[in-house]
C-alpha cells in the first residue's frame, strides 16, 4: 500500500477544521497510520520547503507554516496520494470546485488550509521529515474488505 503525508496548515487548526478534514479521508475509505499536532519550527520548514527556496514567496511560505500548529497525517491506500490530491483540489482556491477540500474551506492562495504531497517519491521524503517509523502504526480496519476488494 502507497503512503502519504497530509498537513492540515494553521488556518485549517485555527478554524476549527481538523475534524471535518480527517473525517473525508476517512469516509473515503483511506486508513490513517500516523497522526500529531506539531508547530513547525523554521529548520523542518525550510527542508519541507526547500524546493521552493529561491521563489519570491518562499518567507511568507516559512513564516506561515511556523506561525500555529499544524496537523500532520499519515494515511495509506492504493494511489493514495493522487487520490488525496484529488480531495483537496488545486494549490489555488479560486480555481478549485466545490467539493474539495480547498473548494469549501481555502480562500487564497497563500492560506489554502491543506498540503499533500505531490508524489510517490516525495511522499516518503516528507513522512521522514515529520514523523519516526515509531509513529507510524500498521494496523488493520476490520471492515478492510469492504473497502479494497
Amino acid at each position: 500500500m502507497e503512503r502519504t503525508l497530509v498537513l492540515i496548515k494553521p488556518d485549517g487548526v485555527q478554524r476549527g477544521l481538523v475534524g471535518e478534514i480527517l473525517g473525508r479521508f476517512e469516509r473515503r475509505g483511506l486508513h490513517l497510520v500516523g497522526l500529531k499536532l506539531l508547530a513547525v519550527d523554521r529548520a523542518r520548514a525550510e527542508r519541507h520547503y526547500a524546493e521552493h527556496r529561491e521563489r519570491p514567496f518562499f518567507e511568507a511560505v516559512i513564516e506561515f507554516i511556523s506561525s500555529s500548529p499544524v496537523v500532520a497525517m499519515v494515511w495509506e491506500g492504493p494511489s493514495v496520494t493522487a487520490l488525496v490530491r484529488s480531495m483537496m483540489g488545486p494549490t489555488n482556491p479560486a480555481g478549485a470546485a466545490p467539493g474539495t477540500i480547498r473548494g469549501d474551506f481555502g480562500v487564497d492562495i497563500g492560506q489554502n488550509v491543506i498540503h499533500g504531497s505531490d508524489s510517490p517519491g516525495r511522499a516518503e521524503e516528507e513522512i521522514g521529515l515529520f514523523f519516526s517509523s515509531e509513529e507510524l502504526v500498521s494496523w488493520e480496519r476490520a471492515g478492510t474488505s469492504w473497502i479494497y476488494p
